[in-house]
């Protein structure tokens, strides 16, 4: 079991750690072999391959409301950039490529950003809510997700959780892409939107898939580790099924291992007397 402890680094050695790991990206993006999404197709694709939506306001603790309205003015922004993509056959999806760097040039503004397991406000900050939904749906669909971080630290309590822990897609401008490859043979379009309440997403293609998937955790565990934190672990799978509901496959998906921010155990009420 692999086992986690908070990392103090200086603010010099996180400093130079982006600025290394932004020149690599920059050098792998223009100078490496892949051959990446660009465009965009302004008619819909015909056929819905898997469709999800996020609440855009939560009530979330020790967080301010304003950074969440924040968090939605930089979604606008970023499901602007990113609606009606498409990615044709051979390509890959690079979630950052795409989206640039959230300034406050392109009308980014302060929303919340975990750091090393602590809220920080920074530009843009929010955007993990998109990334986490692409995530999402592309494990709904026959798309190759080639690139995903996990998240390190495990923030807020399961409240309300309709999916499994771990499911999501941490970002961080450019060193923590999302990147997904289209390795089938048909073209598939991303489309994105917010509503008054949520955040929309839908991965369409030309032809109908053959396939659906069901996502699942295996092995959930807390262990206490020797430091005297807590972390939590798990296994994502996901089941591939035919158009006639047979079982074909139980693929494994990844792993996660996060650092408990909150007390895991807690004692159940006591009666009254």
């Amino acid at each position: 079991m692999l086992s986690l402890k908070p990392k103090a680094r200086s603010p010099l050695r996180i400093f130079l750690g982006k600025k290394y790991y932004r020149l690599k990206r920059y050098y792998e993006w223009f100078n490496g072999s892949k051959k990446y999404a660009e465009s965009k197709e302004s008619n819909l694709l015909k056929e819905v391959i898997f469709t999800h939506k996020s609440l855009l306001l939560r009530e979330l603790k020790d967080v301010d409301l304003w950074l969440q309205y924040n968090k939605v003015k930089n979604l606008k922004i970023a499901t602007n950039r990113l609606n009606k993509v498409v990615i044709r056959p051979g390509e890959t999806f690079s979630y950052w490529r795409l989206l640039g760097n959230t300034t406050k040039r392109k009308g980014y503004v302060d929303g919340m950003i975990l750091f090393y397991g602590k809220f920080i406000h920074g530009t843009g900050g929010g955007l993990c809510q998109l990334s986490n939904l692409i995530y999402w749906m592309t494990l709904h669909s026959p798309l190759k997700v080639t690139e995903r971080h996990r998240h390190s630290y495990d923030v807020f309590p399961d409240s309300n959780r309709t999916q499994p822990f771990g499911s999501g897609a941490t970002c961080a401008y450019n060193y923590m892409d999302l990147q997904i490859k289209n390795e089938t043979n048909s073209t598939y379009q991303l489309v994105l939107y917010l509503t008054d309440t949520h955040l929309v997403g839908e991965w369409r293609c030309e032809v109908p898939t053959v396939k659906t998937y069901e996502v699942y955790e295996k092995e959930h565990m807390i262990t206490q580790e020797f430091w005297g934190g807590y972390v939590r672990h798990n296994l994502i799978y996901r089941k591939v099924f035919n158009r006639e509901k047979v079982l074909l496959d139980d693929e494994y998906v990844t792993e996660n291992h996060a650092i408990m921010m909150y007390e895991p155990f807690l004692e159940e009420p006591k009666a009254s007397v």
